[in-house]
């Protein structure tokens, strides 16, 4: 395959970057199904991400780095951070530019965390599907992580990074799962 296989019509484009975020959203629908309160504050290591409540507020850890020796993520951490990109994305693609990490907010519950995630789910589908196919070309959407990108290449990367997020939550769970059944 070359470099020049790699590059779709603008038909095709849409179609594959739909197609990849319905099967991300399914994988994340599946390890969201059923999530018990004990999983989602189960913590896999003695050291890794997690959440906190801090003065009366719930509080995601930030990583100084992204070695491997800072732990694995729960999976309440892992929902958070779903709900910190989207929530950035959403806001610097379709708000103000104004949202920062620090106002994104963390949820105490896995019934809480998924119902955000949801409704972040829903806003972004909405926004989406406002745009033209000439808009997705444009860089004026993308704002963050990234710029000077089309909202394509945005897409792409929520796309990746869903994936990425729903496939860790579905190993934590499986983690938990064997770790539970060693214990009865």
């Amino acid at each position: 395959m070359t470099n020049k296989d790699l590059f779709f019509s603008d038909d095709n484009a849409q179609a594959i970057l739909q197609f990849q975020y319905q099967i991300s959203c399914q994988l994340l629908d599946i390890h969201l199904s059923g999530l018990g309160e004990d999983e989602y504050s189960w913590m896999p290591a003695e050291q890794g991400l997690h959440i906190t409540f801090d003065s009366g507020i719930w509080r995601a850890d930030w990583p100084d780095s992204e070695n491997y020796d800072i732990g694995p993520p729960s999976i309440a951490w892992l929902s958070w951070h779903i709900i910190y990109w989207w929530s950035i994305v959403l806001d610097h693609s379709f708000g103000d530019r104004t949202l920062q990490r620090e106002s994104v907010p963390c949820f105490g519950s896995a019934r809480e965390a998924i119902a955000h995630i949801y409704q972040l789910k829903n806003n972004w589908e909405a926004a989406v599907a406002q745009l033209s196919p000439q808009e997705l070309h444009k860089h004026t959407r993308t704002n963050w992580p990234f710029s000077n990108k089309s909202f394509y290449e945005l897409l792409a990367w929520l796309n990746l990074e869903l994936m990425k997020n729903a496939a860790e939550i579905g190993s934590c769970r499986f983690l938990f799962a064997s770790q539970k059944q060693e214990n009865d």
